[in-house]
């Protein structure tokens, strides 16, 4: 990889050389006697400095805020956060989740936010070969405060820091015991979440002792229990009201017939012909609008199919066993099976100790463990006969059954998909085992200096189980032989098909193992100030695995096989970092200080590089503080991306091709990724006026460049700009298509390939402001607090050039970009209670499957939502709290529109569970 200016090198060559030089010519500063200041490391750096506020924008989240809010889970926090968008994963997500939940900031994928705990990169967790952090392996009873970086930080802390860092920092001094007990049901009475958590340090002569157990039961709510969802509407691409659909693999079975039944092709390699015949139709010579015929290149006349007169081939439904023309009526319900909120059972331990071993040295160890139980439900399989069945029936000699007469011809060969109902729903199952181990020891030399010494070790393993899948292949070679008629209903029932049911298994694991040393100080006395220094080496191996079932694998559970996935990675990282005082106590200058940071890294995958970051704090006055930063930053392929073995998907698109609302998309790794590019840029100030006590304004710019992003492409865009209204290939010279191998099938699914690449890139930039207010008034304190995130722009590059701004949408499956997002809270307190209030609003947006013609579309925009939550707490006395709380108070309904993603709305965005009661019981001496 090479960052892309000379610029970007000369820098970071500097910094290095700079360093270097200070550290071999330098000695150290002591602090005069007596003198005591407490520094602590901010997120973002790694020096250890006496204030909070660096040159980059740290949001902060105390135990107390998280508390508030009635989470049990620490991504329900996270993802009501302004500055996060796009896809996240959390407990509305029912269809391909695996249970997992994830934080993105930006907008930009939870690949590009980097999670640590207690200032350490954090095991990739969840199910198969994870390359994310699931948020579920960290407990909420145990976190004393959450630091948001929003901003790139790749040279503190190397990959994966590209729209920002989490930071979760776990209690490491708390003495005493606490226990909480919660309970939390929606308003409908479902979707019931129990969790119990108790946490005891204690402190002894030699060091400190922490640990904590959280057992969490989240129960699971229906999309058939809201009238939102209990049903999937379709449009008819035309701006009319949607319907009642669902899907064309129905119950009782789908049967299309072969409109080219009975005909030979007489053109060259069996092609068909102007003048081939059949039952149904003849080929004749396309006319264009004058009635005078096409010609292709080659100057010859274009075949199309003709019908006779009032003649087609068959559309059949078997709903209700007995077989009728299809209708909308036909199409299956899917929404009545499937979760609206997705049940979860979880506990976790956690332990945090030091002992002193000597006056300077002390012995620290971090441990944690999560165990997973979770599990959705989907509408039973859709099966399909990928190759078509030949129509035999008894009255004709044949084996099969008569009942598709006189619709269907004997011999023709007709296309079948089938709703399973007659065997159950699709229940998916995951166990998930995550731990993370740190040993570590960390010190001061004499001279004031820290440093310290550590081993990470993270270990992901996952099981999950999908129930009620049949072996199209063994029923297809029934078929063959004779032995299974599939049009006869029967055949589905009861002791016929249960040979054919099974349980898919498969299993995948993650391992993470990481060597660090790191020594932070105060290099010498400049003329404002004492010169900051901090240096470190990291190494790093990552390996990570998936093994699908044997039968999946092999492609017989009626999808395109999944293939395994296997590999692993080393790197090499070395990193230092500077703080220079460049003014202190001059006029408009109290203070300003460079803050500088380079890293040098080698990957066993693609080689070495480096990466850097400047950044700027001028502090005018006691009032107002300006700041910047520019920084490079990337993010290496992970095993997954790299070593990833093809696998289907099935995403949600809009096309005029077909009514199916679901694309069969083929996904996979790609070894020949390289990593990806980032230059950000933010520029922020921070004012306190001295006219309103208690007041300060932050207002934050960020500008986000990515250059050869690893990602895959829209499913929704890929659709529509390689396959034309009637399913023929459009834009066939164009990377992005000559990629897809797009195609169209019989029963009118499309199907593509849209694996992992190093495409154009992706680009966002905005602003965030807060406006925090704390005062007392009428006997009480308050704390109010206004965040809003304004998206200037939000764009990503495909491997032709082509750009798509998402700037103000709601897409399809990647979640949405509102331009405005705004949290508001308000707190009053007094001695013996507290009282919360909480607003968030997401501005309104459009469809971007509407965006290229909003007259198809009966809902191509979304208004704007404002929820409403409350809480409070009451303090019994010294040793009892009882707190309660309903979130969505209006009972805010999820927005319908065109070209949705589940559940007729966007459930990585909105609330789907509606107004929601918690309550808490809180002991703690």
């Amino acid at each position: 990889m090479t960052f892309k200016t000379a610029v970007s090198k000369a820098v970071t060559s500097s910094l290095l050389a700079a360093a270097g030089a200070t550290v071999v010519t330098s000695m150290p500063a002591i602090a005069e006697e007596g003198e005591s200041v407490e520094r602590i490391e901010v997120t973002g750096s790694r020096i250890k400095r006496s204030d909070m506020e660096g040159s980059s924008p740290v949001t902060i989240i105390d135990a107390s805020s998280i508390a508030a809010t009635g989470a049990t889970t620490i991504d329900s926090v996270l993802q009501t956060l302004t500055s996060a968008g796009g896809a996240m994963t959390n407990p509305g997500i029912n269809n391909g989740s695996g249970g997992n939940t994830r934080v993105n900031l930006r907008g930009l994928g939870s690949q590009r936010t980097l999670v640590l705990v207690n200032g350490r990169r954090m095991i990739a967790s969840g199910t198969g070969a994870a390359s994310t952090v699931d948020l579920n392996t960290i407990p909420v009873s145990m976190v004393e405060r959450v630091e948001v970086l929003k901003d790139g930080a790749s040279a503190v802390y190397g990959t994966d820091a590209v729209a920002g860092v989490v930071n979760v920092i776990l209690k490491r001094d708390f003495e005493g015991f606490e226990m909480n007990l919660q309970q939390g049901i929606s308003g409908e009475g479902d979707a019931e979440v129990t969790s119990i958590d108790f946490t005891l340090g204690t402190a002894f002569d030699k060091g400190h002792l922490v640990m904590g157990v959280q057992y969490t039961n989240r129960g699971e709510a229906s999309q058939a229990d809201r009238g939102f969802s209990n049903c999937p509407l379709n449009e008819a691409g035309d701006g009319s009201a949607p319907y009642c659909g669902g899907s064309s693999y129905a119950e009782g079975g789908h049967i299309w017939g072969d409109s080219n039944h009975g005909i030979v092709g007489s053109g060259p390699e069996g092609a068909y012909a102007i003048g081939d015949s059949g039952h149904y139709g003849s080929y004749v010579a396309k006319l264009d609008d004058a009635g005078e015929p096409v010609l292709d290149d080659d100057g010859n006349q274009i075949p199309v199919f003709k019908y006779h007169e009032g003649m087609s081939e068959a559309d059949l439904s078997g709903r209700g066993g007995e077989y009728h023309d299809f209708t909308n009526e036909d199409k299956y319900n899917y929404s009545a099976s499937s979760y609206l909120f997705t049940p979860m059972e979880r506990i976790n331990l956690t332990m945090n100790g030091t002992y002193e071993l000597t006056e300077s040295t002390t012995f620290f160890a971090e441990t944690m463990y999560t165990k997973r139980w979770s599990e959705q439900q989907m509408a039973p399989q859709p099966i399909w006969s990928t190759s078509g069945w030949e129509y035999d029936p008894i009255s004709e000699g044949g084996w099969m059954t008569d009942d598709l007469l006189p619709w269907v011809q004997p011999g023709e060969k007709v296309s079948y998909g089938r709703r399973m109902s007659d065997t159950g729903n699709r229940v998916f199952n995951q166990t998930v085992d995550t731990v993370r181990v740190v040993l570590g020891l960390e010190g001061e030399f004499d001279n004031g200096w820290g440093w310290d010494v550590a081993y990470t070790k993270g270990r992901n393993d996952s099981t999950d189980t999908l129930a009620n899948l049949h072996n199209i292949g063994a029923i297809n070679e029934a078929v063959k032989n004779k032995e299974f008629d599939p049009f006869l209903q029967s055949s589905w029932q009861g002791e016929s098909i249960e040979p054919f049911i099974y349980t898919e298994l498969n299993s995948g694991s993650s391992e993470m193992d990481i060597l660090s040393a790191t020594i932070n100080g105060e290099l010498f006395e400049l003329p404002a100030g004492y010169l900051g220094f901090a240096a470190g080496y990291e190494h790093r191996r990552e390996s990570a695995k998936y093994t699908p079932d044997s039968l999946t694998a092999q492609g017989l559970a009626n999808d395109p096989p999944v293939e395994p996935t296997s590999g692993s990675f080393t790197v090499d990282e070395a990193y230092v970092e500077l703080l220079i005082p460049l003014l202190s106590d001059a006029f408009l200058a109290e203070s300003v200080e460079l803050s500088t940071a380079a890293r040098y890294f080698d990957y066993s995958t693609f080689g070495d590089d480096y990466t850097w970051k400047v950044g700027l704090t001028w502090r005018v006055n006691d009032e107002l503080m300006v700041r910047g930063v520019a920084s490079t930053a990337y993010r290496a392929p992970t095993v997954d991306e790299l070593y990833g073995g093809a696998s289907p998907a099935f995403d949600q698109i809009t096309h005029p091709a077909t009514d199916q609302t679901q694309a069969e998309v083929t996904v996979g790794g790609n070894e020949l990724l390289t990593p990806e590019e980032a230059d950000i840029y933010t520029m922020g100030l921070v004012y306190e006026p001295s006219f309103v006590d208690g007041l300060s304004l932050t207002v934050d710019y960020y500008d986000i460049d990515i250059t050869n992003a690893i990602s895959s492409v829209d499913s929704n865009y890929i659709a529509n700009q390689c396959l034309g209204a009637s399913g023929e290939k459009i834009n066939v010279g164009t990377a992005l298509c000559q990629a897809s191998n797009i195609a169209i099938d019989s029963t009118g699914r499309i199907t593509f390939d849209n694996g992992l690449q190093n495409l154009g890139g992706a680009a966002t930039s905005g602003f965030d402001i807060n406006v925090a207010y704390a005062f007392e008034a009428w006997g009480l304190d308050w704390r109010a607090s206004l965040d809003t995130s304004i998206l200037d722009s939000y764009e990503e590059r495909d491997q032709d050039g082509n750009v798509l701004d998402y700037k103000g949408y709601i897409t399809s499956g990647s979640g949405a970009y509102a331009e405005y997002k705004t949290n508001f809270t308000l707190t009053a307190s007094a001695d013996d209670w507290s009282a919360n209030y909480e607003m968030r609003y997401i501005g309104e947006m459009d469809s971007f499957s509407c965006k290229d013609d909003t007259s198809k579309c009966y809902a191509p925009s979304v208004d704007s939502i404002i929820y409403h939550d409350i809480s409070g707490s009451y303090h019994v006395n010294d040793i009892v709290t009882i707190s309660a709380g309903v979130d969505n108070v209006l009972d805010e309904e999820p927005p319908y529109y065109s070209g949705n993603n589940d559940s007729n709305t966007d459930p990585y965005t909105y609330d789907v569970i509606g107004r929601y009661f918690f309550g808490r019981v809180s002991v703690k001496f």
